[in-house]
């Protein structure tokens, strides 16, 4: 019990990105593929505009409601320089980024990321920002956003005991390994290191799958899939989905040759199963370049990409950072 207590702890902080997440990519073959629709293009037509909140300054979202593992782009638009500007969202601070104003040298433009994780309880929950102008004028501003949960599926499996029951050695490597990837997640660098939209990181790619599904193994429930599955043949190149910086690029137990990089305010991509990792941690990366090779690493059975997105520690559908059309 002890042993099976542990596991189900890992899973949860570790987002599940392997034991129960991707045990057979002939499984992402046939289970209902996640179509990329577009989803946040769609929200950007009909942006959410709050009642302004100072005379020059309004709040707007890219909608008032998401699903669990949703991800929604906020935006703060002022018609006065802007000294100061906080955001809190789901108890975490809201990093923004100057964004361009399209032209309008008397208006500033600033953005940021909002990730709903993909556990979040059903709601209502608040953006509250707090702001002061270059003439030191506070300006205060407040928007609710409506959390729906979402229909994630589920999948009962039968498979050897070595998936399901590591032994005592394994799970305190699980475990280590798990408050190492707590420790990254939570840790926020103040500037923006990506420049432009997200791209996926296999060229080609169409589909994905298995984003939020549960799996019950031999009996035992997991937590939800953090990730989505890219099923391709070993030694498909990998490509960073944006800049930023590796920090880390190693073997894990569970999700094997592992690489995380983050992209700065927050925003983290994980790529799990490679079968080699093409760059070392502290290492500066571009959108787009090879930073490894689809494999079979860790415990799976068959070969896949394992891509996930964490914003602001919130597990988020990775796919949706792709079809944000005002990231940039």
């Amino acid at each position: 019990m002890r042993s099976t207590n542990a596991l189900r702890g890992f899973r949860k902080g570790f987002g599940d990105v392997a034991v129960a997440a991707c045990l057979t990519s002939l499984a992402a073959a046939f289970v209902g593929a996640l179509m990329f629709a577009p989803f946040v293009e769609a929200q950007d037509k009909k942006v959410q505009t709050t009642p302004p909140c100072a005379p020059g300054f309004e709040l707007r979202l890219s909608a008032s409601e998401a699903r669990q593992g949703g991800l929604l782009l906020a935006e703060v638009r002022s018609t006065q320089a802007l000294e100061e500007l906080k955001g809190e969202w789901s108890g975490r601070a809201v990093e923004f980024w100057r964004a361009n104003s399209g032209g309008n040298s008397r208006r500033e433009v600033r953005r940021a990321l909002l990730g709903v994780d993909l556990e979040r309880p059903s709601g209502s929950y608040n953006i509250s920002i707090q702001a002061r102008t270059q003439s030191g004028e506070p300006v205060s501003c407040s928007a609710p956003v409506t959390v729906k949960a979402a229909k994630f599926a589920t999948e009962k499996l039968q498979v050897e005991k070595q998936f399901v029951e590591p032994n005592a050695e394994q799970l305190k490597r699980a475990e280590e390994e798990r408050q190492r990837l707590r420790e990254i997640f939570a840790r926020v660098t103040p500037e923006r290191l990506w420049l432009g939209r997200f791209r996926l990181p296999l060229d080609g790619a169409r589909t994905a799958s298995n984003f939020g599904r549960r799996r019950v193994l031999n009996g035992q429930p997991g937590s939800p899939h953090s990730g989505a599955d890219f099923p391709a043949v070993t030694g498909t190149p990998v490509h960073a989905a944006q800049g930023g910086r590796v920090v880390m690029a190693e073997p894990l137990f569970f999700s094997g040759n592992t690489l995380l990089i983050d992209h700065g305010l927050g925003v983290y991509t994980f790529y799990g199963h490679l079968e080699e990792i093409s760059v070392k941690a502290g290492q500066l990366v571009k959108a787009g370049a090879i930073v490894g090779k689809v494999g079979a690493t860790g415990r799976v059975t068959g070969p896949h990409l394992h891509w996930g997105l964490t914003v602001n520690g919130a597990r988020v559908n990775p796919v949706q950072i792709v079809q944000l059309a005002r990231i940039k």
